[in-house]
C-alpha cells in the first residue's frame, strides 16, 4: 500500500508551514563544538554582526537586547551581557544593574509597540533547566497577550507568528530610548 496514498487530497484544513524552526529542532544550525566558546556563540556574534543581519534592537555598555530567532510570541526579546558568562552570580554588579534596566526597558517598548496584556521574564540557567545555550547567560522577556495560547501551539505544534522578524525589530529598535 502505497503511505502517501490520500497525501494530496484536500481534508478541509489549512497548513501553517515553519520551516524555519527545523534547524533549531534538528540542531543543524549548532557550530561545530558547540556554544560553549564565544568564537561559535550567536550571542557573542550578534553585536558585532552588520545591522541588516541582526536582530539586535539596543545596545548599552554591557549589555544588549536582540529578537529571539525562535520566538515564543511576536516581541519575544532576551538581553544578554556582552560578555560570555553562563551563571547570573557570575555577572559583575555593573551587568546585573543593565540588565534589570534593559528588562524593565523592554517591557515598555514593548507596551508601547504591541500593548501585550502581561509578560513572561525568566532565565534558564543550564541546560538541564531547558536553556537552550547555557554557556551564554539571557535573560528573555515574553510579551504576552489574552488567548496566545490558544489551540495552535498547544495541538498543532506551531505558533502562528504575524510579523517578519526584522519588521519587529525596526518597530522596537524606533522605539528604544535613547541612551
Amino acid at each position: 500500500m502505497d503511505q502517501r496514498a490520500g497525501a494530496g487530497d484536500p481534508d478541509g484544513l489549512e497548513r501553517l508551514w515553519t520551516p524555519y524552526r527545523l534547524a533549531y529542532v534538528s540542531g543543524e544550525d549548532r557550530p561545530e563544538g558547540g556554544y560553549e566558546r564565544p568564537a561559535g556563540c550567536p550571542f557573542c556574534l550578534a553585536p558585532s554582526l552588520p545591522e541588516a543581519e541582526t536582530l539586535v534592537v539596543a545596545r548599552g555598555e554591557s549589555v544588549f537586547a536582540l529578537l529571539n530567532l525562535y520566538p515564543y510570541n511576536p516581541g519575544h526579546l532576551m538581553v544578554c551581557p556582552y560578555r560570555h558568562v553562563a551563571d547570573y552570580t557570575d555577572l559583575t554588579e555593573e551587568e546585573t544593574v543593565e540588565v534589570a534596566a534593559f528588562t524593565r526597558t523592554a517591557m515598555r517598548v514593548m507596551r508601547t509597540v504591541s500593548s501585550p496584556h502581561g509578560f513572561n521574564l525568566g532565565m534558564n540557567q543550564g541546560a538541564i533547566a531547558g536553556a537552550g545555550i547555557a554557556a551564554h547567560l539571557h535573560q528573555h522577556i515574553v510579551p504576552r497577550w489574552g488567548g496566545d495560547a490558544n489551540f495552535m501551539p498547544v495541538i498543532g505544534m506551531t505558533k502562528v507568528l504575524p510579523q517578519l522578524l526584522f519588521d519587529t525589530r525596526d518597530l522596537l529598535t524606533k522605539a528604544w530610548p535613547a541612551a
